[in-house]
């Protein structure tokens, strides 16, 4: 790691200017939350394996600021070279540099690697002392890893229609039909999962996420697909022609990007019918089909170019004219947010299949803890009949646990592959939020810990995301009393009824009063939206506390997940948006379920605004020896009655007769 900052120092004294600092970033070209091996460059130089994080190399320190889920981790993972910033607690980055930086100092970046937004708020804090953003033209760190993974060429395919619900035309006329409500000519789509939603395509680019490495642009008249041709079959080719998208290599966005800005990126032909686009120099007045340029362009005068500052690169922004950019999050986001019927209904059926791989894992890892332990079991709080293994050659960890999971998951109907690395946590790793277990060093499991798995996986109809907390042998009081709060806040903020209109910081509340009781907190999110088949973490909306869950309201058809993460004020947060309280050295818990949001139906509709509420569609038990039923009110155990007897009735028909018996005794119903 010395040696990296030292090239890296080395790179930066002998750039054109000199650098006084380098930000290294997580993100990838399309500001992506998971990326490719060859695109973590922050992991490179840093060590640091979180999914979140930035890295600042000035001449004399390395810093690293990461949120916090992952403050635990990146103490455990940064070298004595690396200093750890809090987000939250020190100094935000920007901040950071324009205060310790010296005066004019230059501030090196790969413009591709950061947002127009986030470039533009650095920018604004260096102007007090005069300090400057520098656009390398290459990416030191690529200059100093001599062991980057190369690219590989993972093909291109279709998403069908039956899984898609709607066609790329239809998608393409309601995106046309939102610039010219918003007088733009073009729009640049650089989110990956905005440019696969668009064009019904997928792909295995990015490790759990099926997605392509792809730009697109759209206009009025034409639409491009920016993509290592290697990976387009003749007919994937052939699907995105006929839908008029042409498909230009992956590095002609940015000379098309310029064409754009220029007014000179036209389609090939206006002829009836044809759709096809191609960019084309015309700066003659060229006449194409006997149109000239301006009648190609149409008679509207649109002048402007939607850009999202939140997944735009900086160095595509860079190519446009400043006034005439549209800086507006990309109407995608939320049009792709909000799931048509097919959607819905694919996702519902993912979750049912899912729901049972989960419960045929616990009927195993249940066995499996009696078996080798001598477990009490899943519903027994007694001392089972040996704390030691009953056998020597025997042994459970969290990775073979977690393959085992993984397996009975790949059985099921339209499996492709996991949505996230799945957290399998025994005891003091289920503090960690985002922990990642490895063979060489992960825990055995023990009947006296509490073993915390939080996983989910990619159906072609669908993505899937649960997070269940279990103990085989006898949990404390202590433990007890916080899985019960973890859990009167999942039902809470599940139950809750809301006008529409009403956004994800409003309801955010509803998950943190029952810990607010017992003096527990979390510092994240509590819920966010989930793909359909595409990226598990997916916006616009969220449920949170922080400032940007007030910009989109929830409304039918959103999928959102029902987390909420409780722990004392002194320790760690936890991840986006998955149910949780964690003692560091001790315990984590964790509770998570996807909603759907849906219409409500209220005795009364004050100010004629129309009520919502939402609906489970994640399908599992919850742990009944876990639950201090003291703590539940009578409304509360109804609920949970209510939902094990769905969980028996949807999820007998995909069980053997003994995962049913588990699964009856799993979900007897409760009385206070």
């Amino acid at each position: 790691m010395e040696d990296t900052l030292g090239a890296l120092r080395s790179l930066m004294a002998s750039h054109s200017p000199p650098l006084d600092a380098l930000v290294v970033p997580s993100e990838d070209y399309h500001q992506s939350e998971y990326v490719s091996a060859r695109d973590k460059r922050r992991q490179f130089v840093s060590g640091f394996t979180g999914s979140a994080g930035l890295a600042l190399i000035t001449t004399k320190e390395a810093l690293l600021w990461t949120d916090g889920r992952y403050f635990l981790q990146a103490t455990q993972e940064l070298s004595d070279q690396w200093k750890l910033m809090r987000i939250g607690e020190d100094p935000a980055v920007d901040v950071w540099m324009a205060d310790n930086l010296p005066k004019e100092a230059a501030i090196g970046v790969d413009p591709w690697c950061v947002s127009i937004d986030t470039a533009q708020r650095w920018e604004r804090a260096f102007g007090k002392k005069q300090q400057k953003l520098v656009q390398t033209s290459k990416n030191l760190v690529d200059e100093v890893w001599k062991s980057r993974p190369a690219p590989e060429i993972r093909p291109v395919f279709v998403h069908p229609l039956e899984f898609a619900g709607r066609s790329t035309k239809d998608k393409l006329n309601d995106l046309r039909e939102k610039l010219k409500q918003e007088k733009a000519r073009g729009i640049i789509i650089a989110a990956l999962d905005e440019v696969a939603w668009l064009y019904n395509i997928r792909g295995s680019d990015v490790s759990y996420c099926p997605v392509v490495h792809a730009f697109a642009i759209v206009t009025s008249n034409s639409a491009f697909f920016y993509v290592d041709r290697r990976k387009v079959s003749s007919e994937v080719n052939s699907y995105l022609n006929e839908n008029g998208i042409e498909v230009q290599e992956y590095s002609a966005v940015s000379s098309d990007v310029a064409l754009l800005a220029s007014n000179e990126l036209i389609p090939l032909s206006v002829l009836k019918g044809t759709e096809t686009a191609i960019k084309k120099d015309v700066a003659s007045e060229t006449v194409i089909a006997g149109h000239e340029k301006e009648e190609v362009e149409g008679k509207n005068n649109l002048d402007r170019i939607w850009a999202d500052p939140g997944t735009c690169c900086y160095a595509l922004y860079s190519k446009l004219e400043s006034d005439k950019v549209l800086l507006q999050q990309s109407p995608l986001a939320l049009a792709k947010a909000i799931k048509n019927p097919v959607e819905l209904e694919g996702l519902k059926k993912a979750h049912v299949r899912d729901g049972a791989a989960v419960v045929q894992y616990l009927v195993w890892l249940d066995n499996q803890m009696q078996e080798i332990y001598g477990a009490s079991g899943y519903y027994f709080e007694g001392i089972g009949e040996s704390r030691k293994k009953h056998s020597e050659t025997m042994k459970l960890t969290e990775v073979t646990a977690s393959d085992k999971l993984e397996g009975f998951r790949a059985s099921k109907e339209y499996f492709r592959g996991l949505s996230f690395p799945t957290i399998s946590s025994v005891g003091p790793n289920a503090a960690i939020i985002h922990y990642a277990p490895n063979s060489e060093t992960c825990a055995e499991f023990d009947p006296d810990e509490i073993y915390l798995f939080d996983s989910g996986a990619q159906y072609l109809d669908g993505t899937t995301d649960i997070t269940r907390t279990v103990h085989f042998g006898k949990p404390s009081e202590h433990e007890k009393a916080c899985y019960t709060a973890v859990l009167k806040g999942h039902i809470a903020l599940g139950n809750a009824r809301f006008p529409n209109g009403t956004n994800g910081h409003a309801l955010d509340i509803l998950a943190r009063v029952p810990l607010w009781k017992d003096g527990l907190d979390y510092r994240h999110g509590t819920g966010h939206g989930i793909g359909s088949y595409l990226n598990v973490h997916e916006g616009p909306h969220l449920i949170s506390f922080r400032p940007q869950a007030r910009n989109v309201p929830l409304q039918a058809s959103m999928t959102v997940t029902d987390v909420d993460t409780a722990k004392f004020i002194t320790m760690l947060e936890f991840l986006f948006s998955e149910p949780g309280y964690y003692e560091d050295g001790n315990f984590g818990i964790r509770l998570e379920n996807v909603l759907i949001v849906k219409d409500a139906d209220t005795r009364f509709n004050f100010g004629d605004k129309g009520y919502l509420s939402f609906e489970h569609i994640t399908w599992a038990p919850y742990q009944r020896k876990l639950i201090d039923f003291s703590l539940l009110t009578p409304e509360e155990v109804d609920w949970l009655n209510g939902y094990h007897s769905k969980c028996r009735d949807i999820l007998d028909p995909y069980l053997n007769e003994s995962e049913k018996a588990w699964l009856k005794k799993a979900t007897e119903p409760a009385s206070v």
